[in-house]
């Protein structure tokens, strides 16, 4: 493969990426005073905690939280801060910068490997899942004829064009899906480039002819659909149904004050079964879609939140029932894994991302907060998923991924 394929390119790709970051400012998405606590209505001093997110369509957990008060409900008073890119939001983590917030759910291992940081290090902690599916891969209009989900006209296409192909942070989850699908075609890659580009930023690199596809949350598939210069080749919960996406991610404050992360995360359950109700994804892609949070048009980000796709290109619509955009599935979805863990990190190895095994328990019971998950889930009345390790089904290539058998996931073709 190119070097945009290959670990040291990943790196640049990193580098160049927070470089990029570092030239913009953090946006806040609410303004707060600067005291160390703020007061309710009712005279209550509330803590100050300081949350990321990208422009995403999944960020709704913690802005649905703020806009229907269950941050302050819990004595806390969140400012939102829009972070420029995922790379930023890395280093605003371990910086301080920010206390916690929506974060690609494979940054900390990423990071703990040493793709996209410091080999080692696991003080970035996943205290939740905020989300499953609702990532896309969204190819150029001119590439239609690799249809919907056809890994046969992929491969044709992806040999004969060599594609210009972006996600969003090396070894992030949009980059995982990538590759994976990458892989699943078994198209000859070495002439496929790779790069990293922030979310918002994909479609109008697109619409330079910067880049010929990319994968990445919504709206931006949609986005590309709704201006017909792109269309959407595979979701991603059509490679694996139900897989985790985005987590909430701690920094070192919040890890060494479990008390406080406890009552954030409370708000967040309360949150997350909110948005499960379909009734209230009219009213959520209107809260969404302020410059502030998402900035996009909110019937680009209400169609998918619905399970609505037009997928573009002639290619006709597509109709998701319970596996679009998910936030809590009767407390399914907000549990952390181990075996996600496991199974990560299990692809950075077949794709060449790491070249030796990694240390799977350790990183997994290094970044997990499963024991304050299960506290919090106890105290809210959720019931614990009993899978921690259990094996699961990915879809796009008929594989049962087992945990405890990892080695044979590592070495696959």
């Amino acid at each position: 493969m190119t070097n945009s394929l290959n670990r040291r390119g990943l790196f640049r790709l990193a580098g160049s990426a927070a470089a990029l970051a570092a030239t913009g400012s953090v946006l806040s998405a609410c303004a707060v005073d600067e005291s160390p606590t703020n007061q309710s209505s009712n005279g209550k001093n509330l803590k100050k905690v300081k949350l990321g997110f990208i422009a995403l369509t999944d960020c709704a957990p913690l802005i649905a939280a703020k806009e229907l008060g269950y941050f302050t409900e819990r004595g806390l008073d969140v400012e939102l801060i829009k972070q420029a890119s995922w790379p930023a939001t890395r280093d605003n983590l371990l910086s301080g910068e920010i206390d916690g917030g929506h974060v690609l759910f494979s940054m900390p291992l990423s990071v703990a490997t040493g793709i996209a940081g410091k080999a080692g290090t696991t003080d970035l902690k996943i205290a939740m899942v905020l989300n499953n599916n609702g990532q896309a891969i969204t190819l150029k209009k001119a590439y239609a004829k690799a249809g919907y989900g056809d890994l046969a006209a992929a491969k044709a296409l992806l040999e004969s064009e060599k594609p210009k192909l972006a996600m969003t942070f090396p070894g992030g989850t949009h980059d995982t899906w990538l590759r994976y699908w990458l892989k699943a075609t078994r198209a000859d890659l070495s002439n496929i480039q790779i790069s990293a580009v922030p979310p918002p930023q994909m479609v109008s690199n697109m619409a330079a002819n910067n880049q010929d596809g990319y994968c990445v949350g919504e709206p931006w598939g949609a986005v590309a659909v709704q201006k017909d210069i792109g269309f959407t080749h595979i979701t991603t919960q059509d490679i694996w149904q139900h897989h985790p996406e985005k987590a909430l991610v701690v920094g070192a404050k919040l890890t060494a004050d479990q008390g406080l992360l406890a009552e954030i995360m409370k708000a967040v359950l309360k949150a997350q079964k909110w948005l499960d109700d379909l009734a209230n994804r009219s009213k959520l892609a209107e809260m969404l879609s302020p410059v502030g949070y998402v900035n996009a048009p909110a019937a680009d980000i209400k169609g998918r939140l619905l399970g609505q796709y037009d997928l573009g290109a002639g290619l006709g619509a597509k109709t998701y029932t319970g596996d679009q955009m998910m936030f809590f599935r009767d407390g399914e979805t907000p549990f952390p894994r181990s075996s996600y863990v496991y199974w990560f990190l299990a692809q950075y190895q077949r794709f060449g991302l790491i070249k030796e095994a990694p240390d799977y328990a350790a990183i997994a019971n290094g970044v997990l907060l499963k024991d304050l998950y299960a506290k919090v889930a106890a105290e809210e009345g959720i019931k614990v998923p009993g899978d921690d390790m259990a094996p699961f089904a990915v879809k796009l290539d008929n594989i049962t991924f087992d945990p405890k058998n990892v080695a044979d996931e590592a070495k696959r073709p």
